[in-house]
């Protein structure tokens, strides 16, 4: 606890007398200098630093959970949702997995330096794209404290400093995940302007970083709700991953597995009902009704899920409630899911095209034939065949953690790890050329 008040005294001092748009381009600073330093840093320095913070929050388990215990009493006395205050609680088993997360990523190959491709010309010049970091990264999120942990690990293995601005509902868990990382930091040598967390609560902070900082940030990604997003993507003047709303689909086709099915529909919505993955609407193939439908609806309504389906679900289940209009497109993040019968694969895949938020959908079925179509035609960030939309993880990829979902098309898309937080210049090696 005393690192995590010493961060805080730091930023106290920091920011007296002076106001917060000079205290904002000091963080930016600091950043552009340390993302200098940073981009030429041996990866076994990069790897001690990650090795260090893991440790210190295994040290500081304690401090982290009582600070956590203050979000949650704040929350609960703001009157928070239960799944609201499902992303932002932690326990031992989830400081646990950000440790293993920062020692996964020590352990993940440098991607710096790597040559993408390299090819010679007809005049001798011998040409190679290599990869290179992007520089200072901001990012901006809500509630979910391990996120700290994952972004700042994620940029500094990448090269990459880091602006973090958690929200106001996690200061004080996210404060004492910080001190670790700094620890980390002190104990490689790495200049604490690698991984920065922005000192205040004001949302005005958001707009300086939006603003770039004077040319700091290179990079914005927001993790966070619709509002969030929305706001980064309308201001921001500086180059944004955009990570949309999961609204994650599983479509069960008429030759699916009964027990396959059934089983997969569970855990894609109730394993976690608050992360981007969770499965929000469930489409039933006709063809698969009659024996499958009753079946999904029981056992989602047996675990506690509210199941809202159209006229052909409600008449199998007195329990459902009907679905209205706004419930297709909707992120529920809750105990509950959208169930729809649909005309075989070809309507699925309509459906998932209109409502859908291109993050993450699965179909369960055993003809690959209608597999291979879904996986095709879903233009989505992530499709997955039998198996559950929670799988959309960088950790679970094998990417050692993540910072969001990237559901747009540009440089990243899915899980944004190592490899997406970098660029590439091209190096060009020559024996004396001129052009004619």
């Amino acid at each position: 606890m005393r690192r995590v008040q010493k961060i805080a005294s730091a930023a106290a001092a920091d920011n007296a007398g002076t106001d917060l748009a000079s205290s904002m381009l000091a963080i930016g600073r600091r950043a552009r200098d340390a993302a200098t330093a940073l981009a030429h840093a041996a990866s076994d320095t990069k790897n001690a630093a990650l090795m260090a913070a893991a440790e210190a929050l295994r040290k500081d388990e304690n401090d982290i959970l009582k600070a956590n215990a203050a979000d949650l009493e704040a929350a609960r006395a703001n009157g928070a949702r239960d799944s609201f205050l499902e992303r932002l609680i932690l326990d031992p088993a989830r400081i646990g997995a950000m440790a293993r997360g920062l020692e996964d990523i020590a352990a993940l190959p440098d991607p710096l330096g790597e040559t993408i491709a390299r090819w010679e010309r007809p005049n001798g010049l011998k040409i190679a794209r290599v990869r290179v970091p992007l520089g200072v990264i901001g990012i901006i999120y809500e509630s979910r404290p391990n996120v700290t942990a994952d972004a700042g690990a994620l940029c500094l293995k990448s090269g990459n400093a880091a602006i973090l601005r958690g929200g106001s509902e996690s200061i004080r868990s996210s404060t004492a995940i910080m001190s670790c990382l700094h620890a980390g930091l002190d104990a490689a040598g790495l200049p604490a302007g690698a991984i920065q967390m922005v000192p205040t609560t004001d949302r005005a902070a958001v707009g300086h970083m939006l603003s770039g900082l004077a040319g700091a940030i290179d990079l914005i990604v927001p993790r966070g709700g619709k509002g969030l997003v929305a706001r980064v993507q309308d201001e921001a003047r500086v180059p944004v991953f955009a990570h949309l709303e999961g609204v994650c689909h599983v479509y069960v086709d008429g030759s699916a597995d009964p027990d396959m099915a059934r089983a997969v529909t569970l855990n894609a919505k109730m394993r976690r009902t608050s992360i981007c993955g969770a499965a929000e609407t469930l489409l039933v193939d006709r063809a698969a009704a009659a024996t499958l439908l009753g079946p999904l609806v029981a056992g989602l309504r047996g675990a506690g899920c509210e199941v809202r389906g159209d006229r052909e679900v409600c008449a199998i289940d007195a329990g459902v409630v009907p679905a209205r209009a706004s419930d297709w497109p909707r992120e529920y993040e809750d105990a509950i899911i959208a169930v729809k019968v649909v005309d075989g694969v070809d309507e699925a895949i309509d459906h998932i095209a209109r409502y859908g938020s291109s993050h993450t959908d699965a179909i369960i079925a055993q003809d690959t034939a209608v597999a291979e179509r879904f996986l095709a035609r879903v233009d989505s960030a992530i499709v997955l065949h039998n198996a559950s939309t929670q799988f959309a993880d960088g950790g679970e990829f094998g990417m050692g953690a993540e910072i969001g979902i990237a559901t747009g098309k540009l440089h990243a898309r899915g899980p944004v790890g190592l490899e997406q937080l970098t660029s590439f210049k091209y190096v060009v090696r020559g024996s004396g050329q001129t052009r004619p």
